[in-house]
């Protein structure tokens, strides 16, 4: 079984940063391609970035890019989405999201990611 728990959100200011991790419990932790993907209220669950079980492929959705990193630390089972320049628009809840296999171009896609975890409350204040 696989789990997942976010953790790092919280209030800040237009302009600040925050870092979100999500923590992956389970066999093969390095194997996983990781997405994460935000919901506001209201609105539609969206693809924010993805990062391959190695590393290799990065990718962010046009809002977030230069301004959002994805990493990981596969010998701390840990993805991180370093989060810089933040804008009240970011406000949502965050969720991180797993699977072996994520077909190529589908990286936006949540229904191809099996693992999700709870999310974690980021609010940017104007």
């Amino acid at each position: 079984q696989v789990q997942l728990v976010e953790s790092g959100g919280g209030l800040v200011q237009a302009g600040g940063s925050l870092r979100v991790s999500c923590v992956v419990s389970g066999r093969s932790f390095g194997r996983y391609a990781v997405g994460w993907f935000r919901q506001a209220p209201g609105k539609e669950r969206e693809f924010v970035s993805f990062i391959s079980w190695k590393g290799a492929e990065v990718y962010y959705e046009d809002s977030v890019k230069g301004r959002f990193t994805i990493s990981r630390d596969n010998a701390k089972n840990t993805v991180y989405l370093q989060m810089n320049s933040l804008k009240p628009e970011d406000t949502a809840v965050y969720y991180c999201a797993a699977d072996s296999i994520v077909p190529s171009g589908a990286e936006g896609d949540y229904s191809q990611y099996t693992y999700w975890g709870q999310g974690t409350q980021v609010t940017v204040s104007s």
